[in-house]
């Protein structure tokens, strides 16, 4: 089974690529921003809230992809600022405190939108028995 996951920004049809891609059981999902449902930044500024959302997408899109959070591996943070990472961090823990996937935290330059603060990747694998 190969599925792509469209979440409908501007730059997934500009670059072509999929917000999540699924083969078999595995779903991986690119890089997610903090896009606002109306194509803008959400929450310019606030580490907190722009991770919480970009976990959102994750969650949704992992979720169209046909599997849960729990089948969530492996997460990567991506962060223009390493002295905000516990921001990040505790937004990170109340989507994941109980599942505890593998984690990175890395610190990059910029993004395309300069107001992003923030984009997670996520990798899982859905059990057999929800394939």
């Amino acid at each position: 089974m190969k599925k792509s996951i469209i979440h409908g920004t501007e730059l997934e049809k500009e670059i072509g690529y999929s917000r999540a891609r699924r083969i078999g059981n595995t779903i991986a999902v690119t890089g997610t921003a903090p896009i606002a449902d109306n194509g803008g930044v959400h929450a310019p500024g606030d580490m907190y809230e722009q991770a919480r959302r970009s976990l959102t997408i994750i969650k949704e899109v992992v979720e169209l992809a046909g599997g849960a959070l729990d089948d969530v591996i492996r997460t990567r943070i991506l962060l223009t600022d390493m002295e905000r990472w516990k921001e990040a961090a505790k937004a990170h823990g109340e989507f994941f405190g109980d599942i505890q996937p593998a984690c990175t935290f890395a610190e990059v330059n910029r993004f395309i939108n300069p107001e992003w603060l923030i984009e997670i990747e996520a990798d899982a694998v859905v059990e057999d028995e929800r394939s």
